[in-house]
């Protein structure tokens, strides 16, 4: 037993819980066990943790919430590289899309048009949302319906990679849409 010093309050330190329950620290009074070179099938928990010693496996309680709870005979370090490792692919194959924005203004060029419209097809070739807006500054307000036209025109040009999400829509003093890809089965 340790002895604490005077004056000081005495802390033992935090043992980490594992994610599942294991072997002794599973409650319930039968469990539904599966796992290979057994029968599966509702036991007590104690021939349940027999069979888990004979085998020199670990007794890992993989669905507590269901009736029986479901425990599965397995090496549990083994069992958490595994998840760790299906996580990480999952993860992996997982794809993060942006929303990446073009700006136009209404008396915007054809050639400016061109560049913008090269560059929001390659993100939208790429998996990412494309936001394209019209800004009005001072009285350019007035054009609202150069801004429509010019969006509009944008989305006729982007049709084969992308499809409107809405009809351009004015927020503040900004007339936007926005684009998504299309995907590459249907393409």
């Amino acid at each position: 037993m340790q002895k604490r010093p005077k004056g000081k309050p005495f802390f033992r330190p935090r043992v980490p819980q594992n994610e599942h329950r294991l072997n002794n620290e599973i409650t319930a009074p039968q469990v539904r066990v599966i796992g290979d070179n057994i029968e599966p099938g509702i036991y007590p928990i104690a021939d349940a943790i027999k069979m888990a010693q004979v085998q020199e496996v670990d007794l890992v309680e993989i669905s507590p919430n269901a009736v029986p709870p479901v425990c599965k005979l397995i090496d549990y370090k083994k069992f958490l590289y595994e998840k760790k490792k299906k996580d990480k692919e999952q993860k992996a194959k997982a794809k993060q899309s942006e929303v990446k924005e073009i700006r136009f203004t209404p008396n915007t060029d054809d050639h400016d048009f061109d560049f913008k419209a090269k560059h929001a097809e390659k993100f939208l070739q790429d998996g990412n949302k494309v936001k394209c807006y019209v800004q009005f500054k001072g009285r350019a307000i007035m054009f609202q319906e150069r801004g429509e036209l010019l969006l509009l025109k944008f989305a006729e040009r982007l049709a084969e990679f992308g499809g409107l999400e809405s009809m351009p829509k004015m927020e503040g003093k900004r007339m936007l849409v926005i684009f998504s890809p299309k995907k590459k089965g249907k393409a």
